[in-house]
């Protein structure tokens, strides 16, 4: 009868295992782009690393998502040449376009409209970092401790690249795999705690079983 308790709470264990969901965090924060023609990518580095060159495309987009593959790109097709056409060329100085998009309404923090997107040329010294060009035409800017960019023109007001929740699915899971090191990707305090009653239980079928031919 033991023997079948530890049958069915190891199959219990094992079932509840597998049902529960994946769930991955998802943030608000400042995405950084660059764009290669038509196309944004996601930026390999952060801005105040990125060294533009003359008539780079570069974009900054308020979102809400789980990591770079969901995250929204800037939005609008505006090239180097409308963004900068009235910008001329100077000595020792190089053009940057940029892209600021300010998100939706349902990406702002509580009580926060978005400003509208808008496009502006940065003229800076030739060796300047998208940081430095972003701080010519976007101030006030606001960083974390960390350098994280937390606002572009003062927007938003507060907060920095805040966790908002998790979300569940099979999509969840990819998101946690990314890191073998973070916390929720180790066993739940649930899973062991249920092997550990699985462990117990079998030490006492054990011992039952050794008493009765003892006897």
């Amino acid at each position: 009868m033991i023997r079948r308790a530890l049958a069915l709470l190891l199959t219990a264990l094992v079932l509840g295992t597998a049902a529960a969901p994946a769930q991955a965090a998802t943030y608000r924060y400042w995405s950084f782009w660059d764009r290669d023609g038509s196309k944004w990518t996601y930026a390999t580095v952060g801005p105040s690393v990125s060294v533009p060159s003359d008539g780079d495309v570069q974009g900054f987009r308020f979102t809400v998502s789980e990591d770079s593959a969901q995250a929204a790109q800037p939005r609008g097709e505006q090239t180097f040449g409308t963004i900068c056409a009235r910008t001329p060329e100077r000595d020792g100085h190089k053009r940057v376009a940029l892209v600021l998009d300010f998100g939706t309404a349902k990406d702002a923090p509580s009580g926060e409209t978005p400003p509208r997107l808008r496009t502006v040329c940065a003229q800076v010294p030739e060796d300047a970092t998208t940081a430095e060009a972003l701080a010519e035409v976007a101030k006030p800017l606001r960083y974390d401790s960390n350098a994280l960019l937390c606002a572009i023109d003062g927007y938003p007001t507060a907060g920095c690249g805040e966790e908002l929740g998790k979300t569940k699915g099979k999509d969840a899971g990819k998101s946690q795999s990314k890191s073998t090191n973070d916390s929720d990707n180790s066993p739940s305090l649930g899973l062991w705690a249920g092997a550990a009653g699985v462990a117990a239980l079998g030490a006492a079928a054990l011992w039952q079983s050794r008493r009765r031919r003892n006897d």
